[in-house]
């Protein structure tokens, strides 16, 4: 049994983990730790766990754990790993932004993978650190690679609308209730902190000697999770030829699809899936993909990459149901 334990834990992520975690069939969950919550059962604060979970936060940790899992805020990462002093031996998968890009993926004795399964999988698998990616990087970049993989060169323009739990359980003035309800908005626009994440895989997979350029335009949606993104370019392959290039991309993917119907966000809310749809109007392309921000956006890729790391079937613990209706 591989023995995990959480850092930051009270969150949405923290949640969704230990939810995770304490139903796979080969993980022994030791610790979730929650400063803030210390001592409370943890079905306090994540309620659809009571009857499920009888365990305390914790405030400190247990050192002799197999993995770590760090639900901590963006920017605290290296500051909780340098107090933590875990064995050499202890594999991190790290959900925060703090080790995404190469120019900052090493710490200590660390090597931080970024951990996109898709394109990454032997480095996870030979791997004891894994950056896990962001959520609209996620989705827009299983939307792309097959396309850079194929030598496409012309500039993508994004839009994608995620699910108010994208920003974080703190209220702000975007988050609540009031404000969410019937609305929506842009923000960040060509500016969000995943574009730095995506554009560095460009120039990893891309097979071409010009890199497109990625625009994005992010939404807040009135809707508590999921991301939906449309990504346009032009393209002279006929839509047979790029439903053929995604399908032979992504024939042996454990959780990422590609649909000939036009699809939606309750295909994948509660699942660890990514789905892909592509349209085609003349020389404009249309490449659509859903994921549910928490889990294939955060915590059921960060359960796949641990899966590979411990020569796990991917699929094991994330046999998940979309809630459907």
């Amino acid at each position: 049994m591989i023995k995990a334990g959480i850092m930051g834990s009270a969150g949405y992520t923290g949640g969704e983990l230990i939810r995770l975690l304490i139903d796979h069939s080969e993980v022994d969950f030791v610790f979730a730790q929650s400063k803030s919550n210390a001592g409370s059962k943890i079905y306090s604060v994540h309620q659809d766990l009571f009857g499920t979970c009888e365990m305390t936060f914790s405030q400190g940790i247990d050192k002799d754990v197999d993995v770590v899992f760090l639900c901590t805020s963006h920017g605290e990462s290296r500051q909780t790993l340098s107090e933590l002093d875990l064995h050499k031996d202890t594999k991190i998968i790290d959900l925060s932004n703090d080790f995404r890009l190469a120019a900052t993926s090493n710490f200590q004795d660390k090597d931080f993978v970024y951990g996109l399964p898709e394109i990454n999988r032997d480095a996870i698998k030979n791997s004891n650190a894994v950056a896990n990616p962001g959520c609209f990087a996620t989705s827009i970049q299983l939307a792309i690679i097959p396309l850079l993989k194929n030598g496409h060169e012309a500039d993508f323009y994004t839009t994608a609308i995620t699910g108010s739990t994208g920003a974080g359980q703190s209220l702000s003035a975007t988050s609540h209730f009031s404000w969410r309800t019937n609305n929506i908005q842009p923000y960040k626009t060509l500016s969000h902190q995943h574009l730095d994440e995506i554009n560095q895989t460009i120039h990893q997979v891309g097979n071409s000697q010009q890199k497109p350029n990625l625009n994005f335009v992010p939404w807040r949606g009135d809707f508590a999770r999921g991301i939906l993104a449309s990504i346009q370019t032009t393209s002279s392959i006929s839509i047979d030829d790029l439903y053929a290039i995604y399908l032979d991309c992504y024939q042996e993917e454990s959780f990422t699809f590609v649909s000939k119907d036009m699809l939606h966000l309750k295909q994948v809310v509660n699942t660890n899936k990514c789905i892909i749809h592509i349209e085609k109007v003349g020389d404009q392309v249309v490449i659509h993909s859903v994921i549910d921000n928490l889990l294939k956006g955060a915590v059921g890729q960060a359960v796949q990459n641990m899966n590979i790391m411990f020569g796990l079937g991917e699929k094991t613990g994330l046999s998940l149901k979309a809630l459907a209706f």
